[in-house]
């Protein structure tokens, strides 16, 4: 099949690239700064020749859009908000313009969009969309406007031969280097991998190879539209996440942190605490009922696995 993904630089990218190429797939990534002969470029925003790639694909997998890993500014905020609905929109457009549309438009999205909650999980059918919790910064809430609009810009294209999906994505975690777990892990080999503010909150993830599993899964399935959530059945509260990837490294302690040494920290390292304080408990309920087999359901496993590769990596 050929692929097209639209902003495919980033760490999700680079995992769902390697291993659709490594699959036999023609991957065509579009990229605002090219670099390789398989790239293409493209603004993001505005119809071009890169258009063209789309026309005769077989699937598009549009990951644009600029990284959540920073501070949540006015200005970085509304980056976010425009890098992701201006691109979704012209996404959206090349496919209807196309003479050959693909059979299916994979739009990233993000499981953030769900309410900040301890008491019950999310999936798609009984989750609580977020934006009105009380005692959370405001800020928070347009997170979740900006998850909304980038699903509205997928269901309002003119795409009617093409089957679309929503994947509300929990953290990937991948042994590459800059992405979430390399930076979780960084912590936790300082002796800083401890519980943040109780540690209460849950954390949603999926194991990158389930990732693309999930992503193939759902290629192949053209019975499933709408969104999808893409996290391991498995959330559990920080505290305990945090303990198993230090038990995965072979650490033995970690320094909790409160809500304040976890907003200077983030100052330093130029990110936001909505990452770590959130409470995401998703669950993959469209997958599971449609027969998705996790092959890293649970995190200790996953997280085993996840230092062993990049050990592994490590010694070559």
């Amino acid at each position: 099949m050929k692929i097209v993904i639209p902003g495919g630089t980033g760490q999700v990218g680079t995992v769902l690239k390697r291993a659709l190429s490594a699959a036999g797939h023609d991957v065509v990534v579009l990229s605002r700064h090219p670099r390789r002969q398989d790239e293409v470029h493209w603004d993001g925003a505005t119809l071009g020749p890169w258009a063209g790639e789309i026309d005769g694909s077989d699937v598009v997998v549009n990951l644009a859009g600029r990284s959540v890993n920073c501070r949540y500014t006015p200005a970085n905020l509304r980056e976010m908000m425009d890098s992701r609905v201006h691109s979704a929109r012209v996404v959206g457009e090349a496919i209807a313009a196309a003479a050959r549309p693909p059979g299916v438009w994979l739009q990233m999205s993000t499981a953030t969009v769900y309410a900040h909650r301890y008491d019950a999980p999310n999936d798609e059918a009984t989750g609580v969309i977020g934006g009105t919790e009380p005692d959370t910064p405001d800020y928070w809430s347009y997170s979740v406007d900006i998850a909304k609009a980038w699903e509205r810009e997928q269901e309002a294209a003119g795409t009617q031969h093409t089957r679309t999906v929503a994947l509300r994505a929990a953290m990937v975690m991948s042994p590459d280097r800059g992405g979430v777990f390399d930076v979780l892990l960084r912590l936790a080999r300082l002796g800083l991998g401890g519980p943040v503010a109780g540690g209460a909150q849950y954390v949603s993830w999926i194991h990158d190879q389930d990732f693309v599993r999930a992503v193939e899964f759902l290629v192949a399935r053209d019975d499933i539209t709408g969104p999808v959530n893409l996290a391991a059945p498995g959330p559990l509260p920080h505290r305990d996440f945090m303990r198993a990837l230090r038990t995965a490294w072979g650490v033995p302690v970690g320094l909790p942190a409160t809500r304040w040494m976890a907003e200077a920290g983030a100052f330093v390292l130029r990110s936001d605490t909505e990452l770590l304080l959130k409470s995401r408990r998703v669950v993959p309920g469209r997958l599971l009922d449609a027969g998705f087999t996790f092959g890293r359901p649970d995190w200790p496993a996953a997280a085993e696995d996840l230092v062993r590769r990049l050990r592994g990596r490590a010694v070559r």
